[in-house]
Formats: structure tokens, C-alpha cells, sequence
């Protein structure tokens, strides 16, 4: 990968280390105080989503040369991935929700069904992107199409080391 495409990695990875970030898990005060809370917290989630997805164009335009010509054809296709990836991303952000409301109250049962719904989101993710990657060969060279994926999947992983910071790990003595 280029300079460039290093230095805007190490931004993404910078900006989401470094952004200001309380644990899922922590607990509320009152049911009312709660209901306001989780209402920010969900607006706070769509905001970082939002810069995720922006931050992530960006990083991928500064990481992946294209001519212009490979620019008019890659980008719609590149647009139609994200789209997609909403879905599997609101999967992922249900999950966590869900574990830090019920991290108190964490069963056997409860843990299991986590990995499941975790590692599903994780597969479908991966078809996704292996969906697309002949639908970017037909626009740019293979090569290019694989430097896609290597930076599409660096990016996720970033920001899934980012997302873990704020989910304690299950405590297994409960």
C-alpha cells in the first residue's frame, strides 16, 4: 500500500482510539433518565456510523489509485457496497445493544446465541464482500479489485478493534 494510503489507516485508526468512548455496559440511574439516555446514545451510534462510512470513502479513494475513467465506474459500485453493508452493520450494533443490556444478566443460553449472531454478521459480511469483488473486475483490474478488498477488510477490522473497546468482555463469574 502506498504512504498515503498508510497515513489515512493510521488516521481512521487514531480518530477511533482516540474519540471519547463509555462501555455499553454501564449502568443507568433512573427508567426515565434511561429512556433519554438510550435515545442519545442511539443518535450518538448513527453519527459514528455516518462518519464511519464517510471516513472509509475517504481512506479507500486515498488508498486505491484509479484513473478516472476506473473512478466513473468503481464508485456507484463502491456506493452499492456500503448500502449494503448497513444491514449487516445494523446487525452487528443490534448485537452489541442488546449484550450491554443484558450484560447483568448474562445466562449460558444468552452467551451462546451472542456468538452465533456475532459470527453471523461476521460471515455475511465476508460474502458481501466476496460478492462484489467480480463486480469490481469488471471495472478495474483484478489486482486493483484485490488492494480493494485488502483495504476494505483492514478498515473493518480497525474499526471492529474500535467497536470492542466499548463492550466489556462477559464475566464468566456471574
Amino acid at each position: 500500500m502506498r504512504k498515503t494510503g498508510f497515513l489515512a489507516l493510521a488516521v481512521l485508526a487514531c480518530t477511533l482510539a482516540f474519540t471519547p468512548a463509555r462501555t455499553f455496559a454501564q449502568e443507568q440511574s433512573t427508567a426515565g433518565d434511561q429512556s433519554a439516555q438510550a435515545k442519545a446514545a442511539d443518535l450518538n451510534i448513527q453519527m459514528l456510523r455516518e462518519d464511519i462510512r464517510s471516513d472509509r470513502k475517504q481512506i479507500t479513494a486515498a488508498s486505491l489509485p484509479l484513473t478516472a475513467d476506473e473512478a466513473t465506474k468503481f464508485w456507484p459500485i463502491y456506493d452499492q457496497y456500503i448500502q449494503e453493508t448497513i444491514g449487516i452493520n445494523d446487525i452487528r450494533w443490534a448485537v452489541m445493544k442488546d449484550y450491554s443490556t443484558n450484560y447483568d444478566k448474562m445466562t449460558d443460553e444468552l452467551a451462546e446465541e451472542y456468538i452465533k449472531k456475532s459470527a453471523e454478521a461476521d460471515r455475511k459480511f465476508i460474502e458481501l464482500r466476496e460478492k462484489y469483488v467480480p463486480k469490481f473486475e469488471k471495472v478495474i483490474a483484478p489486482k486493483k479489485a484485490a488492494m480493494w478488498y485488502q483495504i476494505d477488510r483492514r478498515l473493518d477490522l480497525l474499526i471492529n478493534l474500535q467497536l470492542t473497546t466499548l463492550v466489556p468482555v462477559v464475566d464468566n463469574r456471574k
